[in-house]
């Protein structure tokens, strides 16, 4: 039963590793405990000792099974893997939380797992096997099971089947343990009486512990039922607050400055040096940097204050990340750094594993974190000259070139916008107003701002000049100002924001677009810095555009007060043709009246109903258990009371009364005779009716139809007597009390085993 509970309790490990290691450290974890404390209990250790042997096993199998990499020969451990193996105890356990999931055999982290099973196991076997009170033995699975859960992620696959089968492994061991100490005790009681237990007596046994298996089995068939019915009805409402839901992430985004606010950096002039060398960069590919879907009026970031986006949550990838479920191209880079330095790690496509190398591969590795919902990774170390890194990644497969016509919203969640200039919708609805399918305007857009839109860094002296930055008010003035200047950066925001007017979810990214890729090691300088944005689709997930022009020569400057009288023309109401093609018409809701006032009596009268029929439902799950005892005992009095002779009335009137006595907390002994359990129950119409009841069973005449319902109204007497001087309480606990149900012999369920059961006559 230890094992049974020890391997479900364990499968709350499998969402946090999901691999053969776990397995591993699972079955020998449990096979050692277990031979631990077998071994002291016939060797008589005492606690200190199985503590001490404990720790020397964990000492000599910790690295083979927990830190499989370090081992000598695959077997034998090592001092550098005594040492991992020491400071997983201590350190694993951060670790664990802090790391994407599922980790695998990553580093020592297996190591937790190994404590968890090897000291469970010893102390729920130890309890088992030595304790005066082995009932105790179900609390090292229970508790092995809830840390794992701690563990785990904020909602596994299937969150309910596990409590459930623990629930039930657990409770039909203590029931069984119960008739376990209940039968050793009947032995007991026969060797001091000098009498071997009887063949029937044995087989009793053996069928009271069946029907106690049985009927818990059926109290938590009701339960388990009811409570899965409930869970699908009122399923939660968010993940659970476990222990990587509460700890504080190591690198958060937001205590660093945007990457897309230090854009024009790379602009400067001056030297061109070389960031970084990329080999096997596929032609076209755009190097990411850093993805940022959070604007807030002054600067568009990777997460925000203000609130919680996909973006902002960073955690350490253990190995690799699982992109099997991603339609694209496999591809391996190869990078060398050089003059770049910087926390984020650039990438190509969604990641798949990173090997680093050099010098600095160990510390890099540990301090990596990655974006998996955006895409990108961090170093908390920073990348600096001649650090080396191997990328594989999955590139997603983009639409064909003038497609974006077919493409409609996806289901993505990015951070509503703030303060986002009106000028901007008043552009966009300029270059949409002759589309209606948000494919379409999603192209009029780019094609609006590739039309109008000039390209100028404003660092060369050659260069018209153009403010850097992207806040609400340099957005404005892109769209305000006679000519529309600007670069990379005001134009990924400003397609970003028209995007999200669109209904299409978006942001924007910050990287390299390198010109010669695809001819061998590429050259990454300061000059293919860029920004583009990416909006979600139902089709192809998110997709890449850019929205940046292409570079032209830009016209020479209007006089200013020609471009005063210029200036409204923006805002100009179009043409009365434009309500015959336009897709922005008034709707009718628009001269609709306002909704009358709802009903309030009738509102509050369902919310009331709605709360009484959720509360009715969660008390009929509570009560489900104590309502079945009562419907069985309620089954076996009609049974009793419909016997097809008047002897056997007789029997299952005594049997109702002497149910009635254990319900009520009153124990007669073992041995009791009829006489002595109404004795026990006192008065002198208990004795009465146990004296019918003998006489019935032992007389040569048979007893008369009265005589029968006689004692079933004195049974109902005598059971109102037994209430009598009780607390609504004490009654309530007799009507679900489950003592008297157990105990039935054969296949009569009105008949119990034991003396007074099986017609033994009073003294």
């Amino acid at each position: 039963m230890l094992w049974v509970a020890m391997a479900i309790a364990s499968t709350a490990l499998w969402p946090v590793y999901h691999g053969p290691g776990i397995v591993v450290v699972i079955v020998v974890g449990t096979i050692t405990g277990t031979a631990i404390a077998m071994t002291g209990m016939l060797r008589r250790w005492s606690s200190v000792t199985v503590m001490a042997v404990t720790i020397g096993m964990f000492l000599l199998i910790g690295v083979p099974v927990a830190v499989p990499a370090l081992a000598q020969f695959g077997v034998l451990p090592t001092v550098e893997g005594l040492g991992a193996l020491v400071a997983g105890v201590a350190l694993g356990w951060k670790q664990l939380v802090t790391i994407s999931l599922p980790v695998g055999q990553y580093q020592a982290l297996l190591v937790p797992a190994l404590v968890l099973v090897l000291t469970t196991s010893v102390v729920g076997a130890t309890i088992a096997l030595r304790a005066r009170r082995a009932e105790f033995a179900v609390l090292a699975p229970i508790i092995l099971f809830i840390i794992s859960t701690v563990l785990g992620p904020a909602y596994p696959d299937r969150p309910m089947d596990t409590p459930i089968a623990l629930l039930v492994v657990t409770l039909l061991w203590l029931a069984w343990l119960r008739w376990e100490g209940r039968r050793l005790l009947v032995r007991d009681h026969s060797r001091l009486a000098g009498a071997a237990p009887s063949r029937d007596a044995v087989r009793d046994s053996a069928l009271v512990g069946f029907r106690t298996f049985v009927s818990a089995s059926l109290i938590l068939a009701l339960a388990s039922v009811a409570a899965v019915a409930t869970a699908t009805a009122v399923p939660p409402t968010a993940d659970r607050i476990v222990a990587r839901t509460a700890v504080v992430q190591p690198f958060d985004p937001r205590d660093y400055v945007s990457p897309l606010a230090g854009f024009r950096t790379y602009w400067q002039p001056g030297d061109d040096p070389v960031l970084m060398t990329v080999s096997g960069l596929p032609v076209g590919s755009r190097i990411r940097v850093a993805t940022m879907d959070t604007f807030d009026g002054v600067v568009y970031s990777v997460g925000g204050g203000q609130s919680v986006s996909e973006s902002g949550s960073f955690t350490r990838v253990p190995s690799t990340v699982d992109q099997s479920s991603l339609t694209g191209v496999p591809t391996t880079i190869k990078v060398l750094v050089g003059a770049y330095s910087s926390v984020w790690l650039p990438t190509l496509g969604k990641l798949e594993s990173v090997v680093f190398a050099g010098e600095r591969a160990a510390s890099l590795t540990d301090s990596f974190y990655y974006n998996d919902a955006s895409g990108s990774g961090a170093v908390v170390s920073q990348l600096r000259r001649g650090d080396e890194y191997s990328l594989r990644s999955v590139v997603p497969i983009q639409p064909r070139a003038g497609s974006l016509g077919a493409l409609t919203p996806g289901a993505a969640v990015v951070p509503r916008p703030r303060s986002v200039p009106p000028e901007l919708s008043a552009r966009l609805d300029e270059y949409t107003r002759t589309v209606t399918s948000p494919g379409a305007r999603l192209q009029a857009m780019i094609d609006g701002l590739g039309r109008d839109g000039y390209i100028s860094h404003g660092v060369g002296t050659n260069e018209p000049p153009s403010r850097s930055g992207h806040a609400s008010d340099r957005i404005a003035q892109l769209f305000t100002e006679p000519r529309m200047i600007g670069d990379a950066e005001q134009y990924a925001v400003a397609a970003a924001l028209m995007a999200g007017e669109l209904g299409f979810p978006a942001r924007v990214v910050f990287g390299f677009v390198p010109e010669t890729a695809g001819s061998g090691p590429v050259e990454v300088r300061n000059r293919d810095a860029s920004a583009w944005i990416e909006v979600s689709t139902a089709q192809f997930g998110w997709v890449s555009l850019n929205p940046t022009p292409a570079a032209r020569p830009i016209p020479a400057e209007q006089p200013r007060e020609t471009a005063k009288v210029a200036r409204p023309a923006t805002i100009v109401t179009p043409p009365v043709t434009e309500n015959q093609n336009s897709d922005r018409q008034p709707t009718p809701e628009t001269t609709q009246d306002p909704p009358a006032d709802p009903n309030g009596l009738l509102e509050g009268l369902l919310i009331a109903l709605r709360v009484v029929g959720w509360v009715g439902l969660a008390i009929a799950v509570v009560l489900s258990p104590f309502a079945a005892i009562i419907t069985a005992k309620a089954r076996r009095r009609r049974l009793r009371q419909r016997a097809p002779t008047a002897a056997d009335r007789i029997g299952g009137g005594w049997r109702q009364f002497e149910d009635a006595v254990i319900d009520h907390g009153l124990s007669p002994a073992s041995s009791a005779t009829r006489s002595e359990v109404a004795a026990v129950a006192g008065g002198p119409a208990s004795l009465a009716l146990a004296a019918v009841a003998d006489r019935s069973s032992f007389a040569p005449e048979r007893p008369a139809e009265s005589e029968a319902r006689a004692v079933w109204l004195t049974v109902a007497q005598l059971e109102a007597q037994l209430d009598t001087g009780t607390t609504r309480w004490q009654r309530m606990k007799a009507r679900v009390s489950i003592r008297s149900l157990g105990g039935y012999r054969g296949t009569d369920p009105t008949r119990r085993s034991g003396p007074s059961g099986s017609g033994k006559a009073g003294a």
